[in-house]
C-alpha cells in the first residue's frame, strides 16, 4: 500500500490532472502527469465497470499497481522526477494480462514520462 502522502484522492487534483497533464499511453495503461507544488510524487488509480464488473477484479488490478509504484518509489531514491501528480487510467483488456506484462507497461510508461530511470528494469 502507498503512504498517504503518495496518495491522490481528492477530485480536485484528479480534475487538475486532466485538465493541465500530459497523456502517455503503453498497452492497457493511460498515464497522465502534471506537476505539483509538492516536494512528493503523488499516484491516483482509475479503473471503471467496463475492465470487469467485478470489483474483486478491479481491485487486485489496483492493488498491483500500487505494488508496482511502491516498489518504483522506493528502489529509485534521488535519481527520479519529483513534484508530480500522477493518474494511472486501466483501460478494457487489463484483467487478461499477468502481473509481469502490467508491470513492464507500467515501467516503460514511468520511464517516457520521465519518472523513472532510464537504466532501471
Amino acid at each position: 500500500m502507498l503512504i498517504k502522502e503518495n496518495r491522490l484522492r481528492k477530485k480536485k487534483d484528479f480534475e487538475t490532472i486532466f485538465k493541465n497533464g500530459k497523456t502517455f499511453k503503453e498497452g492497457f495503461l493511460i498515464l497522465k502527469i502534471t506537476n505539483n507544488n509538492l516536494e512528493t510524487n503523488r499516484f491516483g488509480f482509475i479503473i471503471s465497470q467496463k475492465v470487469s464488473k467485478k470489483a474483486t477484479i478491479r481491485n487486485r488490478i489496483k492493488r498491483r499497481l500500487r505494488e508496482v509504484v511502491r516498489l518504483n518509489i522506493k528502489e529509485e531514491g534521488d535519481n527520479k522526477k519529483t513534484g508530480v501528480d500522477v493518474a494511472l487510467i486501466m483501460l478494457p483488456g487489463i484483467d487478461k494480462k499477468d502481473f509481469s506484462e502490467t508491470k513492464e507497461s507500467l515501467i516503460k510508461l514511468f520511464k517516457r514520462a520521465g519518472i523513472a530511470q532510464r537504466n532501471n528494469q
